[in-house]
């Protein structure tokens, strides 16, 4: 089990069956919603227990995607597609240890042009 929580507090959950793989994601709306690039783990939303929701509000970033970040501290917490069962949690937010690892980088066509990717990861141009 994982826990995991906003800056402020208000927004805090547990996980089960969280993937033990990082994906990271280098396209522009990533990285203007994160301010940088958006690391994340997966879970199916089914075990995502939330034990605040205060500050828990979502935002329809496409036709086919939300996202979820707190309305008080501003943190970005999830991903989800509207029709999938399973959600992305980013890792930054949850507890260490997490035992997690980066497996892929998806959308590097995309990525800033103020970094290099140098962890020797897979590297997908698109997802």
């Amino acid at each position: 089990m994982l826990k995991g929580r906003c800056d402020c507090g208000k927004v805090s959950f547990e996980v089960e069956d969280a993937r033990k793989s990082v994906t990271v994601c280098h396209c522009s709306q990533c990285r203007r919603t994160s301010g940088h690039l958006w690391a994340a783990t997966h879970a199916p939303f089914d075990k995502l227990h939330f034990t605040s929701e205060e500050g828990l509000e979502w935002y329809a970033s496409s036709d086919y995607a939300k996202r979820g970040f707190c309305k008080f501290c501003g943190s970005s917490l999830f991903y989800r597609m509207n029709d999938e069962d399973g959600i992305g949690i980013a890792a930054g937010c949850l507890d260490s240890p997490t035992g997690m690892t980066v497996e892929k980088h998806i959308f590097v066509k995309d990525k800033g042009d103020y970094y290099d990717i140098g962890d020797g990861k897979p590297q997908i141009e698109k997802y």
